[in-house]
């Protein structure tokens, strides 16, 4: 045992979104009943790649009594874990298998028009300096939302630009970058954050303050967030 610098994770604040999880190249960290837990103090090298990724705050550093970071134990840690398939229900509520009661008919109406006034919808897709972003209010929308909100085109999107997107299974980094390009691009009047009620869904706003902040300018940013049953918050 060595005293040296370790991450703490305060779990009064860790919503369990598991965006730290992967920004770990040693593996160290994992979900564990819906919190984020250092499976070992010999993992975690001390750099501390994970801070950056939590958008809780919930990780910090310490200065502790630890097992010293052992380099050979990571390595076979890694390659006994690398071809176990990743369990969906890791722990996170969002991938918990839930069953709703739904409606067996809709209500007959005339048939809706379609509010979507561009293509592609998805962030990773999107050319920042498309012309549908030019001086535009835009939906930044978890993918799942149109799904789950039956109303989501007349509610939210009608003279809206939209892109979407999942914090959890896409490139976090990559999004706030894409992001921040099309804010610096463009005049964006606001932006509306839209999720699910589910703690990995709440990267997402994480992603666009953080666009928000790079691009330097002021942009007015509303969330929403979206029931499982499909029902605003």
């Amino acid at each position: 045992m060595v005293k040296r610098k370790i991450i703490k994770i305060d779990e009064d604040k860790c919503d369990g979104c598991g965006l730290c999880v992967p920004a770990c190249a040693e593996g160290a960290l994992q979900i564990v009943n819906g919190k984020a837990k250092l499976v070992s103090d010999k993992y975690c090298d001390g750099l501390g790649a994970c801070l950056g990724e939590c958008p809780q705050g919930a990780i910090s550093f310490e200065e502790r009594e630890a097992d010293e970071f052992d380099e050979a134990a990571v390595e076979k840690h890694l390659n006994e874990t690398k071809n176990e398939p990743e369990p969906l229900a890791c722990g996170c509520p969002g991938t918990m298998a839930q069953t709703f009661k739904k409606a067996k008919r809709l209500k007959p109406s005339g048939r809706q028009e379609s509010a979507l006034g561009q293509w592609p919808v998805q962030l990773m897709l999107v050319n920042p300096a498309a012309p549908y972003f030019k001086n535009a209010d835009l939906v930044l929308a978890a993918d799942c939302v149109p799904f789950t909100y039956a109303n989501f085109h007349p509610d939210f999107l009608v003279g809206k630009a939209l892109a979407v997107g999942c914090p959890k299974l896409d490139d976090a980094e990559f999004y706030v970058k894409k992001l921040t390009e099309i804010l610096k691009k463009n005049r964006i009047k606001s932006l509306h954050v839209i999720i699910m009620e589910v703690p990995c869904c709440s990267g997402l706003e994480y992603i666009a303050k953080s666009a928000i902040a790079a691009s330097a300018k002021d942009i007015s940013l509303k969330k929403t967030t979206i029931s499982l049953q499909g029902e605003v918050k």
